[in-house]
């Protein structure tokens, strides 16, 4: 649902702003005019447009189905146009204006603690971080970035290839004084697992088992006493570090609680990666100063070197 020519820029920011924060006095204050200003701004808009796009309550306003369409697009739009005036003005080269960026719950303890540095270095730009593990359209729904694994079939994205991860095998120090630690694939058997399931494909994640083979062999298959599956990472983890069995995690994920001696890694494992991350924006979009500090920031802080290496049952 596109805006027609006549419609004017105050009526789209009135309309995104009460939209964004679910109040005409939020958006009111945000933009420097009353509340009333703002109310009589989208109530135009929608005569303009000749459909409903908030639904109103002494409380709070909501989204309709329209209105949720031509809230998406207009947020692109105007993301767009704060680019373009950050090309124009005198500090074009320097980074400015949000960048909103979505990327999957596990990179959550990998992320958190860069961001300070990264705002430090670059003061004036917002980040608007939607951790979730649904497949965003970038381009439907105005996202400047996100940061993916697995294959990206989407052409309409340009990827950048950042860091690789190898998923390890780890258990609480008291899970494995009470059931013993594995020395070899075949001693997984009657031990508890904890199991990860991708939410989108409900696959299981595998466990990388082919370098605890022996002779050569493929691994046999697992025979867990018992299992927890989760769809969610976190709990995955969460779990393991309560010792409720032996979890596969990304290595990054884990980084802290081998360090601190909460979590030990069991076996050895395939060395090679499992999988690798990637930066994707819309291939049609400029690539703005904002995104392009924040592609570097991440290319330049997560090395392979920063990533915990296993070795046996030790850090």
């Amino acid at each position: 649902m596109d805006a027609p020519p006549h419609t004017n820029l105050s009526g789209l920011l009135a309309f995104v702003r009460s939209a964004d924060l679910g109040s005409f006095v939020a958006a009111g204050r945000l933009l420097g005019i009353s509340a009333s200003a703002v109310g009589k701004a989208v109530t135009r808009l929608e005569q303009e447009l000749g459909v409903r796009l908030l639904q109103r309550s002494t409380r709070r306003i909501a989204l309709t189905e329209e209105g949720r369409q031509f809230h998406e697009r207009c947020r692109s739009i105007l993301d767009e146009l704060d680019d373009a005036r950050a090309l124009l003005s005198q500090a074009a080269g320097r980074p400015r204006g949000r960048l909103r960026i979505s990327v999957p719950i596990v990179t959550y303890h990998l992320l958190l603690p860069l961001l300070p540095d990264f705002l430090e270095r670059h003061p004036e730009v917002e980040l608007d971080i939607d951790f979730n593990d649904r497949l965003v359209d970038l381009i439907d729904e105005g996202i400047d970035i996100a940061i993916r694994s697995g294959d990206l079939p989407d052409s309409r994205l340009v990827s950048l290839p950042l860091w690789p991860y190898r998923s390890l095998l780890c258990a609480a120090p008291d899970y494995l004084a009470r059931r013993g630690v594995p020395l070899r694939v075949a001693d997984l058997d009657g031990h508890d697992g904890i199991r990860f399931r991708f939410p989108n494909s409900r696959r299981l994640l595998e466990w990388p088992l082919g370098m605890g083979a022996q002779d050569g062999m493929e691994a046999p298959p697992l025979r867990l006493r018992r299992s927890l599956v989760f769809n969610n990472m976190e709990a995955v983890r969460g779990a393991t570090l309560g010792g409720m069995g032996i979890g596969c995690m990304p290595d990054f994920l884990v980084r802290e609680p081998l360090k601190n001696g909460q979590l030990r890694t069991v076996l050895e494992l395939d060395p090679r990666p499992a999988g690798r991350f990637s930066a994707v924006w819309p291939s049609g979009r400029h690539l703005s100063p904002k995104v392009r500090v924040f592609i570097d920031f991440l290319r330049s802080r997560l090395r392979d070197e920063e990533r915990p290496r296993s070795k046996g049952a030790s850090l």
